[in-house]
């Protein structure tokens, strides 16, 4: 008989399905295109990024009727990406640091000269794709309140095509929002676990740039002499015997460590 379930115990439920990943923690990082030294983007702007979505993907796929009868196969020929991010700011009423950043950056893409524009014969030329996109910087990081766990989303060659409209009234005031649809070309995603490891041990730092443990700790040991006595000489002597001492005990174990023997 077949088995109708597997059981599990309660710390396996709880590990695995009573801690959710949750949709207010994230970050966004806002680039600059490659060529407009005059636009500039900062930690406040990502900061007032309110919402963004994390992006989809898709195969296209090619269908084969004729190999086997009455089967229908379809296999994969390209992969296909979204055609645009949205992202949500918060205006603030200081600067309007998202409405100016980005309309700043679509006018650079067509060349808009605002003292001429007002002139009813004015033309644009459309700069080329390299002077306006953003080769990469464009990222959306998903982390978790207690930062164990990231997803970090890159695109790249990115730009703004539109700022959608932002209505105002006269009715009960409400926060301003603006918000920005960036093309790209496609993205990859980062995992944390893929991160290498932090060496927080300065001793293992030491090991692992292989530096002369002795002659560090007797450079430490001259220097605290020099400080204590003023006597320079003094803290040569008494830093060349400390590196004598630590570099007779300290060196690889037999066990395949490192440290004092």
């Amino acid at each position: 008989m077949a088995q109708l379930g597997r059981v599990r115990s309660v710390s396996n439920i709880k590990s695995d399905l009573l801690r959710p990943a949750l949709t207010s923690v994230f970050e966004v990082e806002i680039p600059v295109p490659n060529f407009s030294p005059g636009l500039r983007t900062s930690d406040k702007l990502n900061l007032m990024c309110s919402e963004a979505s994390l992006p989809g993907s898709s195969l296209a796929t090619m269908e084969l009727t004729n190999d086997f009868v009455g089967v229908t196969e379809r296999y994969a020929h390209r992969k296909v990406f979204d055609d645009r991010l949205d992202l949500t700011f918060y205006v603030d009423a200081k600067e309007y640091a998202p409405i100016k950043f980005f309309e700043t950056w679509m006018q650079s893409v067509v060349n808009e000269d605002t003292r001429e524009a007002r002139s009813r014969y004015y033309a644009y030329t459309l700069k080329y794709p390299d002077d306006y996109v953003a080769n990469q910087g464009l990222k959306v990081r998903k982390f978790e309140r207690d930062r164990q766990q990231s997803l970090e989303y890159e695109f790249f060659r990115a730009y703004p095509i539109q700022i959608t409209s932002m209505p105002v009234s006269y009715d009960a005031s409400s926060l301003l929002k603006c918000t920005v649809s960036m093309t790209y070309l496609r993205y990859l995603i980062v995992d944390s676990h893929n991160a290498p490891p932090n060496i927080l041990d300065p001793i293992v730092q030491a090991q692992q740039n292989n530096i002369n443990v002795a002659g560090l700790l007797g450079g430490l040991v001259n220097a605290g002499v020099d400080a204590i006595t003023g006597n320079d000489t003094l803290g040569d002597i008494a830093g060349a015997v400390t590196t004598a001492q630590i570099g007779q005990a300290w060196g690889p174990r037999g066990d395949g460590t490192f440290g004092l023997l």
